[in-house]
């Protein structure tokens, strides 16, 4: 999943929490390899190389994550899109000295983007145009973090917490009843936080424009791209959100990022808490929810 992860567990038992611990951890590693595109043999390989083509079968956990990014795109207004990821190449965040892409390339990029044309249902899915790829980077990892808790919990360990890569997901309170308190990175400066949150159960997720970007002539590109314009987002630095489970969470988050100035109403309008940094720096939580 690119990132360093940590699972905190505390219980009376140390047998239980490690075997807790050890069918957590490897549900995290089938997850990983079953929907990274890095690997030709995952469900994702699979179904990008039958692109063009006949449908291929899935399975239901599969399908649930479909059926979850199906949702996502609704309230996104399309934005939050799973074939979107072709974006990539067009912006290479790697590429030294960066380079913005053509109109061209971008709009190349962008005709092969389209949840609504994809086929699918419980049992299959078909991409129905050569080139079209599925990205399932915008959940995976958040659904890992749910599994990886609901596996804890299934143990009997009360008390924990799962760190996947900054999104985190509490398994109830300390033992001693008092909540997590959670730091939220600052977007521009380094090992700072800009905002504390408690969690006495539910998980934070954050997504931004500080870890995969470039600078050019004075602005920063990110690797968050609305596929309405295929061009990176920048009205916010930062958005984190507070929810029952991480792929909420994390969902919620990358949908403000690509909604701009709808992100406040649309956070409203799902009740939950926030925290989000303005491109000028400017601080916007629910106060009565979040602590800044």
């Amino acid at each position: 999943m690119g990132a360093e992860h940590e699972l905190h567990l505390w219980d009376v038992d140390r047998a239980k929490a490690d075997r807790a611990a050890r069918v957590a951890m490897a549900d995290v590693l089938r997850i990983e390899a079953k929907f990274t595109r890095y690997r030709d043999d995952s469900v994702t390989a699979a179904i990008n190389g039958a692109a063009g083509g006949d449908a291929v079968p899935i399975d239901s956990e599969t399908a649930s994550l479909l059926r979850y990014a199906d949702r996502c795109h609704a309230l996104s207004g399309g934005r939050f899109d799973l074939t979107s990821g072709v974006l990539r190449r067009a912006w290479d965040f790697r590429r030294r000295p960066p380079l913005i892409p053509t109109d061209d390339e971008i709009r190349t990029a962008r005709e092969l983007i389209g949840w609504e044309s994809v086929e699918w249902n419980e049992h299959s899915v078909r991409l129905p145009r050569a080139g079209m790829e599925l990205d399932f980077g915008g959940i995976g990892k958040e659904y890992a973090a749910d599994r990886a808790a609901a596996i804890c919990s299934d143990h009997g360990v009360a008390h924990g917490l799962v760190n996947l890569g900054g999104d985190v997901r509490a398994i109830g309170p300390h033992p001693d009843g008092t909540p997590w308190r959670v730091g939220i990175r600052h977007p521009r400066k380094e090992g700072a936080v800009v905002g504390t949150v408690v969690l006495r159960d539910g998980a934070v997720a954050t997504s931004g424009d500080y870890e995969r970007y470039f600078e050019l002539n004075g602005r920063r590109y990110c690797h968050l791209i609305d596929p309405h314009t295929g061009m990176p987002v920048s009205h916010w630095q930062s958005v984190s959100v507070m929810a029952p489970l991480a792929i909420l969470a994390g969902s919620y988050a990358t949908i403000a990022m690509l909604g701009a100035h709808e992100a406040h109403a649309f956070l409203e309008r799902q009740g939950v808490r926030y925290l989000m940094v303005a491109a000028d720096g400017s601080i916007t939580a629910n106060a009565q929810r979040a602590e800044a």
